[in-house]
C-alpha cells in the first residue's frame, strides 16, 4: 500500500518522538514509545510499532523524493518488509550505488578528499607515459580550485614515495571510450572513511556485484585492476600515493574467471586475453622476484617496501611500539616520532618493525599478532594458497578458452606449464606449512625455520582453493574449527593464540574475538568444495543472523566487522568500526559485508531463510551443535 505524506513534518515528528538520543537514527537505545502514527495528506492514520519498523520508516522518508509541495509517497509494504528481504534489497538497489565512484567531473572532487589527512590540497597523480589520462584529467578539472595534477616518475622507489608523503593524493584509474568520448571506469570503495579502491576488498565486493547482476560495475573493478597492473606495476593496496610500494592479497584471476563464466556470451575473448597477460605479468614481476616476495624456501611472503612510519596511520597508533624504543625520558613520544620520521634518529630495529608493519598492511590483515613484527619473515598459508589458485586458474583459462595455445612475450605457456608450477608449490606447502601431527596449516618462519603454530582463519584457505586432499580437509576441520568457531561465525584467530601477547598491549582487529566477511565467505565456499554442506549452512546462518539482528536493532547498520563472540558491531579496538557512523540511512553499508550477506542468502534454503526472517536464534536452529 502506497501512502502520501508531507515529508518534512512527518520526519520531524518521528525524530522528535522516537530519536531520544538525537543521533538521527532510531535504535533499541532510544527511549521513545516505539509507536508512531503517520498522518497522510488524506488525513488517514497508519500506526507503525517497534524499533525495526520505525527505523525503516525513517529510512524510507529520507530516501523518498518529494514533489513541489513537499509530499512524498512511501510504501507501507517496504516499511514492514521482512528483515532478510529488506537488507538484500537495500544492498542491491541502494548500497552498491552509494559505494560507486568515478574519477569524472562530477565525482573527482569527492574522491580526492582524504579523511586520513588534514589538508586542503587535493592531488591527482597520473602514471608516467599515460598522456591520454593527463589530457582527460586536465580537461575535467579545468576551473576547479585547489586541484593539482602531477605525473609520477617512470621508476617508483621507496625514496620517492617517502618524498611525497606530505603531498598525498589519489592515483588515476582506467578510462574507456564511449561515443568518441573518454569516460572514467567506475569502481567501488569499501565504505565509510575508505574512499578509494582497495585490493582484496574488491574481489569480495565483486562477488556481491555478480550475484546482483551489476555487470558494468563488476567489469569496471576488473578493468581498473588491469589498468593498475599495466601502469603501476601491481594491484595496489589502494589507489592513494602512499600505497605505491604495496600490493594486497592476489585475487585477480578469481575475479576474471568468475566474471567471464557469468558473462562469457557478452564478453570478448580479447578482453580475457588481456586480463590473462596482465595476471601473468603480475605473477612474475610482483610475486616471483627473488629477495623480495619470493622467499628462500621457494614459497612466497608479503614484502612491502617503504621507509619509516606509514603515513596513513592515525596519530597514536604506534605509541605502544615507539615507547619501547624511546630511550630519552625527557622526550615525549610525539617528539621521538618526529625525530625518527625526519631521520634525525636512526633506529634499525624500528626500521625493521615498519618493514613488517607495511607487509602486514599488504597482507590485508592490518593488524594481527599473527604477523606483528614478523610478517616479512613468514611464508604464509593465505598468500601461498592464493598463488596456488593463480597457477591453477591460469592453467584452466589457457586450456578452457585458448585451446592450450597461449603466447606471452614470445613464450608458449601451456596449461601443463602452470599445472607444474602449482604442483611444485603444493609440495612445498605440504613440506613447510602442513603440520601432519596436528592436522592443520600454519605460517612458516624463515628465520626460526619452523612453523608458527598461530591458529588463524587463514588456515582454512586451502579448502577454498581445493588445495588439500580429502583426508587433509577432514583433519583440518576437526582441528581448527573448534578453536575458531564462535556463536556468530569464525573468529579471525583462536583465543589461545594470543596467550603470548602482553596484557597491556593494544587489541588487534584481525584477532579473536573479531570476525570478518572475507574469512567467512572463503570458509563457506571451502566447506562446500569438500561436501560439508550442513556445516556451511550453520556457519552461514550464524553470521547472517548476527548481521540481521544488528541491522534490526540499530537502524540498518552494516559495518566493517563484528565481535563474533558477543554478536555485536559495538567494539573497542583499533580504528573503531567503519560503516557504523551514519545518519538516517546506512551510507552504502560496507562492501564486503554487503557481499557476505548476498552470498550467504544465495546458499541458504528457503526453510532457513524463513527462520532467519523470523529471527530464530542459531542455537535453536542448530541444536547441540
Amino acid at each position: 500500500m502506497q501512502v502520501k505524506v508531507h515529508k518534512e513534518s512527518v520526519l520531524k515528528e518521528l525524530l522528535t518522538q522516537e530519536d531520544t538520543d538525537q543521533d538521527k537514527k532510531i535504535t533499541i537505545e532510544d527511549r521513545g514509545p516505539k509507536k508512531f502514527k503517520i498522518l497522510t495528506v488524506n488525513s488517514e492514520i497508519y500506526t507503525i510499532e517497534g524499533t525495526y519498523y520505525l527505523s525503516n520508516l525513517l529510512q524510507e522518508l529520507k530516501l523518498a523524493k518529494e514533489d513541489s509541495n513537499g509530499v512524498v509517497e512511501i510504501s507501507i509494504a517496504d516499511v514492514t518488509e521482512q528483515p532478510g528481504t529488506r537488507i538484500s534489497k537495500m544492498i542491491k538497489e541502494f548500497y552498491w550505488d552509494r559505494l560507486t565512484r568515478r574519477l569524472d567531473q562530477k565525482g573527482i572532487d569527492k574522491i580526492l578528499s582524504d579523511e586520513k589527512f588534514n589538508t586542503e590540497e587535493k592531488r591527482l597523480y597520473i602514471p608516467y607515459g599515460d598522456s591520454e589520462a593527463f589530457r582527460y584529467y586536465k580537461e575535467i578539472t579545468e576551473g576547479m580550485e585547489g586541484i593539482t595534477l602531477e605525473i609520477l616518475p617512470k621508476e617508483i622507489t621507496p625514496e620517492y614515495v617517502r618524498s611525497i608523503n606530505d603531498k598525498p593524493g589519489i592515483l588515476g584509474l582506467g578510462l574507456t571510450h564511449e561515443n568518441n568520448k573518454k569516460r572514467a571506469i567506475p569502481f567501488l570503495v569499501p565504505g565509510g572513511r575508505f574512499n578509494e579502491m582497495y585490493g582484496w576488498d574488491s574481489y569480495f565486493i565483486n562477488i556481491g556485484l555478480l550475484l546482483d547482476d551489476k555487470k558494468e560495475l563488476a567489469r569496471g573493478m576488473i578493468d581498473n585492476f588491469t589498468y593498475q597492473i599495466q601502469n603501476y606495476g601491481k594491484i595496489l593496496n589502494a589507489n592513494r600515493s602512499y600505497y605505491l610500494t604495496r600490493t594486497q592479497p592476489p585475487f585477480y584471476t578469481s575475479m576474471v574467471i568468475e566474471y567471464y563464466k557469468k558473462y562469457k556470451d557478452q564478453t570478448s575473448v580479447y578482453w580475457l586475453e588481456e586480463c590473462t597477460k596482465s595476471a601473468i605479468y603480475e605473477y612474475e614481476t610482483v610475486w616471483m622476484q627473488p629477495q623480495k616476495r619470493l622467499a628462500s624456501n621457494g614459497l612466497n611472503r608479503f614484502y612491502a617496501e617503504g621507509i619509516g612510519i606509514t603515513p596513513e596511520a592515525e596519530e597514536g597508533h604506534y605509541d605502544y611500539v615507539l615507547k619501547k624504543h624511546k630511550k630519552d625520558d625527557s622526550q615525549s613520544v610525539r617528539e621521538f616520532e618526529q625525530k625518527y620520521l625526519q631521520r634525525e634518529i636512526e633506529n634499525k630495529a624500528l626500521d625493521e618493525y615498519f618493514l613488517h608493519d607495511r607487509s602486514v598492511r599488504e597482507s590485508g590483515h592490518d593488524t594481527t599478532y599473527r604477523l606483528e613484527g614478523i610478517c616479512a619473515d613468514l611464508t604464509t598459508v593465505d598468500l601461498n594458497t592464493l598463488l596456488y589458485k593463480y597457477e591453477k586458474d591460469l592453467s584452466y583459462i589457457i586450456k578452457e578458452y585458448f585451446g592450450d595455445d597461449f603466447t606471452y612475450e614470445g613464450r608458449k605457456l601451456t596449461s601443463k606449464y602452470w599445472n607444474n608450477k602449482a604442483f611444485d608449490r603444493l609440495q612445498s606447502i605440504n613440506q613447510y606449512l602442513w603440520d601432519t601431527e596436528k592436522g592443520s596449516y600454519f605460517d612458516y618462519d624463515l628465520k626460526a625455520r619452523n612453523r608458527t603454530n598461530f591458529e588463524s582463519a587463514t588456515g582454512f584457505y586451502p579448502l577454498w582453493a581445493n588445495l588439500c586432499t580429502t583426508d587433509q580437509a577432514k583433519k583440518l576441520i576437526n582441528y581448527l574449527l573448534p578453536k575458531l568457531k564462535c556463536k556468530f561465525g569464525i573468529a579471525a584467530s583462536s583465543e589461545s593464540s594470543l596467550n603470548h601477547v602482553p596484557k597491556d598491549a593494544p587489541k588487534r582487529q584481525w584477532d579473536y574475538p573479531f570476525g570478518w566477511a572475507p574469512h567467512q565467505m572463503m570458509i563457506w565456499r571451502g566447506l562446500l568444495n569438500y561436501g560439508y554442506k550442513d556445516l556451511a549452512d550453520e556457519l552461514v546462518y550464524r553470521w547472517l543472523w548476527m548481521i540481521t539482528i544488528n541491522a534490526i536493532d540499530y537502524n540498518g547498520v552494516i559495518p566493517e566487522k563484528f565481535d563474533v563472540v558477543r554478536g555485536t558491531y559495538k567494539i573497542d579496538v583499533e580504528y573503531g568500526n567503519v560503516g557504523s557512523d551514519f545518519k538516517y540511512v546506512p551510507d552504502g553499508g560496507f562492501g564486503w559485508m554487503n557481499a557476505s550477506y548476498k552470498l550467504g542468502m544465495s546458499y541458504l534454503s528457503q526453510k532457513l531463510k524463513d527462520k532467519l526472517n523470523e529471527l530464530i536464534h542459531p542455537d535453536e536452529v542448530f541444536l547441540n551443535k
